[in-house]
């Protein structure tokens, strides 16, 4: 059937478009050589009306239906479901669709600025780091992506908000994208190295992910920063989101140093499925929604989800209290291993000798080997090129070794020391 079926265009056959029509006071029969040229006038008319519907029909199915096939990794539809058993299909979140794609490796040449900046920067001198990315971006360095990066991350090391958010919207404006969002860092979390507990919640959040999240709670208290991946969570059961939130709540209460990578991710899956005035799902999706959204410091969305619970349950609702030790991160488990993560420190220079040998130990017994470098601040140059080396050498003992929520300065480093030749680097994004 035609796309303009709809508004019951005549049939097909030019006659079937002619009627006579009759006046008052004149012929019904008029004479046959003005009705035969009438008819032709309007078979004409008719035929051309038609070909151009066909065309209009032609170009909007070959929009609709010759899309390209979406890519590989693509999310599949997320549902909550409900205690009755019946599912609940829920949409993905605008915008968050290529979230769910496995991250790109770090391969293309970065420019003289880019390298240069990223040699000045782990050598401490951030000013000058700055203020050549600056002049870059005041150049040819506008329409290269990265410049503007490496500026975000340094505004985020240096807490500068206002500055980040300004330059945002010229990034915005620019690229014709939406502002990247400014992520407060989590100071509890900068201790030392070693393995990360990590909890890989994925497919149904039910009754089945509490070994896991117990192991969390149980892990050891010299562990260096506690890990949770909510990114792959295809489903939620009212228990499954009440043990979630236990364990987030638990943790929080002893100040343990956690990263919540794909809260947001949940979060915006969540809300589609949280109706005012509908307690039909239970209360514990809409907590751990409003939990999901203290841990990523989104007050406004955070006050908005608590009146909407208040309305619903006719309870009071929940204050936001932001716990320093507790961060949202961007989803790093796509494509990456399910065990424990390989927790980096905020900086690494001077003597650096027992961290590698202690990555190395680590290599030797996970590949893939996950480097987390999610609270990873600085690496100065001396020790960026030691770790290389070492990365060469897991590379063959036949370990792959990925380096995951690079921030841009460091993984420019990385890569202008040959690290992507043994590695894989993958940046967190914007």
């Amino acid at each position: 059937m035609g796309l303009f079926s709809f508004f019951s265009r005549k049939s097909d056959n030019p006659d079937s478009a002619i009627d006579t029509v009759t006046r008052t006071g004149e012929s019904t029969r008029p004479t046959a050589a003005i009705t035969e040229a009438d008819r032709e006038r309007q078979r004409e008319i008719s035929r051309a009306t038609a070909a151009k519907i066909d065309a209009i029909e032609m170009e909007m199915a070959s929009d609709i239906f010759n899309q390209p096939e979406p890519a590989w990794g693509s999310p599949q539809p997320h549902h909550v479901v409900q205690p009755t058993g019946a599912t609940l299909t829920l949409g993905d979140p605008t915008g968050m669709h290529s979230i769910f794609d496995a991250p790109q490796a770090a391969v293309a040449p970065a420019s003289a600025p880019v390298e240069e900046s990223a040699i000045l920067y782990a050598n401490g001198q951030e000013d000058a780091a700055q203020g050549m990315l600056l002049e870059s971006l005041a150049g040819s360095g506008r329409s290269e992506h990265r410049v503007w990066w490496m500026l975000f991350d340094l505004y985020q090391v240096q807490g500068r908000e206002e500055a980040f958010n300004s330059m945002a919207i010229d990034y915005a404006s620019n690229f014709e994208t939406s502002p990247p969002a400014y992520q407060p860092r989590a100071s509890g979390a900068a201790g030392g190295s070693g393995v990360a507990p990590t909890a890989v919640l994925s497919g149904m959040l039910d009754e089945s992910s509490v070994p896991m999240l117990a192991r969390l709670v149980a892990a050891p208290a010299n562990s260096p920063v506690l890990r949770i991946e909510l990114d792959q969570v295809r489903a939620v059961t009212d228990i499954g989101c009440a043990r979630l939130l236990a364990t987030l709540q638990a943790l929080r209460k002893q100040k343990r140093p956690l990263v919540v990578a794909g809260a947001e991710i949940l979060a915006n899956l969540l809300r589609p499925a949280l109706i005012v005035g509908d307690t039909t799902i239970g209360a514990s999706p809409w907590l751990l929604r409003i939990e999901l959204l203290q841990i990523l410091h989104q007050e406004k969305e955070f006050e908005e989800a608590a009146m909407d619970y208040c309305v619903t349950f006719e309870v009071s609702p929940p204050s936001f209290e932001p716990a320093d030790h507790v961060a949202g991160a961007a989803p790093a488990s796509g494509g990456a291993a399910a065990g424990d993560h390989f927790m980096l420190p905020a900086v690494i220079d001077g003597n650096c000798a027992f961290l590698l040998t202690a990555i190395g130990a680590y290599g030797s017994s996970n590949n893939p080997a996950v480097l987390d470098c999610e609270r990873l601040v600085r690496v100065d140059y001396g020790c960026a090129a030691l770790l290389v080396e070492k990365l060469r050498a897991l590379q063959q003992e036949k370990v792959q070794v990925e380096l995951r929520n690079l921030n841009h300065l460091v993984m420019e480093l990385l890569r202008l020391l040959g690290g992507a030749d043994c590695a894989r680097l993958y940046p967190h994004k914007y």
